[in-house]
């Protein structure tokens, strides 16, 4: 019982990293990256459709993203969604493919960036404390329930004390490399 609440809490916790590390990859650091534009949703006939879904999208080079649509007729719609969505980048076309020219970040831009990260950061913090809070609460309940050993709950609260710091600590890892990436010049 006790095992199963374990690791359905690690399971939890590194659902948290993943979502964290998602959410990272779309903050613009100055290099091109196809993690941009996962969030531009395109009208695909009718249906709002992810970018990915109509197009192909490469990085030849490290400040620029190239977006080749499957259907030519569908240039002018990725151009509108693409300011649509409000990322900072103007889309230029030249009738075959859709071009976005990243440009170098300043130093405002990326402290506000940094500030960003700190933010998601602390929140996957949380969702993990969060984790350990429900996983306690199952465990006070099994003890309860099943009348189990004092000895025995202080080992696996202990155990999930463990797993939670080894998870934040995994958390702030991934909030330190995106901060570098970040103000990297």
């Amino acid at each position: 019982m006790l095992d199963q609440v374990h690791q359905t809490a690690e399971r939890k916790m590194k659902r948290a990293i993943e979502a964290l590390q998602h959410d990272l990859s779309a903050i613009r650091t100055g290099r091109a990256s196809p993690a941009l534009l996962e969030r531009v949703q395109v009208d695909y006939y009718g249906a709002p459709t992810p970018l990915n879904g109509v197009a192909s999208i490469s990085v030849p080079e490290p400040r620029l993203l190239v977006i080749q649509p499957w259907d030519k007729k569908m240039l002018p719609v990725i151009e509108k969604a693409i300011q649509k969505a409000d990322l900072g980048l103007t889309p230029t076309s030249d009738g075959n493919v859709v071009r976005l020219t990243i440009p170098p970040l300043n130093e405002e831009r990326r402290r506000d960036l940094v500030k960003q990260v700190h933010k998601r950061v602390e929140e996957a913090r949380v969702a993990i404390r969060n984790c350990r809070r429900d996983a306690l609460e199952e465990i006070r309940k099994a003890e309860k329930d099943q009348h189990l050993p004092e000895g025995e709950v202080k080992r696996a609260q202990e155990r999930l004390q463990k797993l939670t710091d080894q998870m934040i600590t995994q958390v702030d890892e991934v909030g330190k490399r995106k901060e570098a990436e970040v103000l990297e010049i």
